[in-house]
């Protein structure tokens, strides 16, 4: 059972960095963790990426202050600023916590394991 949680963060770890929207820090941490995460004893590694996977999660209040903002604009387009809000907004209507893109689905199931996830990195 142990081994498990480790393989399932993993993938959850691979489909997070795959993600367009993955920051640039937590495919850093991912890279970082990846590397150690068949090795025993790396419990103090991995608190240290789940520390910053916890920073970089977009939480939905986040997410409507971006795209309903100028730089959210630049980004996403005229039309992709309508469409993004409108989601982000019904995303928070049907109690979403956080953003729904790739990366942060990913580490929402990875925080989902973060107890398992340390207690098998002991």
């Amino acid at each position: 059972r142990m081994m498990n949680v480790r393989a399932e963060v993993k993938k959850y770890v691979e489909e997070m960095m795959a993600a367009p929207s993955c920051s640039k820090e937590a495919r850093a941490a991912g890279e970082k963790w990846l590397a150690l995460a068949d090795q025993d004893g790396s419990k103090a590694e991995t608190k240290a990426f789940i520390r910053e996977l916890e920073a970089d999660i977009m939480p939905i209040d986040g997410l409507i202050a971006f795209v309903d903002s100028p730089a959210g604009a630049q980004v996403f387009g005229e039309d992709g600023v309508k469409k993004m809000s409108a989601h982000a907004h019904e995303l928070k209507d049907n109690g979403a916590e956080f953003c729904d893109c790739g990366a942060c689905t990913a580490v929402a199931k990875i925080l989902a394991r973060k107890d398992e996830l340390l207690a098998a990195m002991a």
